[in-house]
């Protein structure tokens, strides 16, 4: 049984539109919370919406928002303000990455990367939270990366970035932990979800084991649930394993290591291996 009741939650999600942010939707509207969807696209938000009203009866509003502005948790604020909502939950769940050698990569999408990945969180953490710690109660989920535990060579951004957010979000933690309010940072590892074919990590990410948007999501609930959550969740054990590689590896072969891991042309032989083996097991 889920140690909170959410039928007494108006919970914020951004990126909800799809992936890891609508699967948190579904599962917390299954819970009986109230919901706020907010990312871009309109039409894909309003159906959400309408889908989780109709299946579980819980009130659900779309609002759309781009999470690049620099005036982001005020303009939401006020969205949320306007439509008459008090908000008691926050998944700050919207990212996007480049996928690359740095040099080679446009400055301003790099700029734009910053400012969803690192400003939005904060932005919209400073919005929502001083109200939560006055009230005692409600919880903030920042959704991180296993990016965030080791260097990321051709993602370098994205992986400076993710990192920006475990940092941020475990020192909130140990600033509300007596406050009433939960706090902790969601890390993923790879995911089957669009951001592959948005980033440009198809190819990167051919033949790995990937877990399902709603793998993290039961890891993200389950933590959510108890007693005295931490400061940090990693979903999935192997991720778990892998991002205490860098405390047992020197910087530099942990640097060489992950460079290696995300050559594309290593992906593909990778996968190819992994199909040539399955056509050839005993069926």
């Amino acid at each position: 049984m889920p140690a909170l009741d959410y039928h007494n939650h108006t919970i914020l999600i951004t990126g909800a539109s799809s992936g890891i942010g609508a699967t948190f939707a579904r599962a917390l509207a299954s819970r009986g919370a109230s919901l706020v969807l907010v990312a871009r696209r309109r039409d894909r938000l309003d159906a959400l919406a309408t889908e989780l009203t109709a299946a579980h009866g819980v009130t659900a509003t779309a609002i759309t928002q781009d999470l690049g502005s620099p005036a982001v948790g005020v303009e939401l604020a006020a969205a949320v303000a306007a439509a008459g909502l008090h908000v008691t939950g926050i998944i700050n769940n919207a990212g996007f990455g480049t996928f690359g050698d740095f040099v080679d990569e446009d400055s301003d999408r790099l700029a734009q990367e910053i400012a969803v990945d690192i400003s939005a969180p904060v932005q919209i953490s400073s919005a929502f939270l001083p109200d939560m710690v006055k009230a005692g109660t409600g919880f903030l989920i920042n959704v991180a990366s296993m990016a965030a535990y080791t260097p990321t060579p051709r993602m370098a951004v994205y992986g400076a970035a993710k990192a920006f957010v475990l940092s941020f979000t475990e020192s909130l933690w140990a600033e509300t932990r007596t406050s009433g309010v939960t706090v902790f940072a969601l890390s993923p590892g790879a995911t089957s979800t669009e951001f592959n074919a948005v980033v440009g990590t198809d190819d990167a990410t051919a033949g790995a084991r990937m877990r399902t948007p709603e793998d993290v999501v039961a890891t993200a609930l389950a933590h959510l649930d108890r007693r005295n959550p931490g400061p940090s969740v990693i979903d999935g054990s192997s991720n778990r394993i892998g991002a205490s590689i860098g405390r047992v590896m020197s910087r530099r072969g942990t640097v060489r290591m992950m460079h290696r891991l995300t050559d594309p042309a290593r992906r593909n032989h990778t996968a190819a291996a992994r199909k040539r083996k399955a056509v050839n097991c005993p069926g």
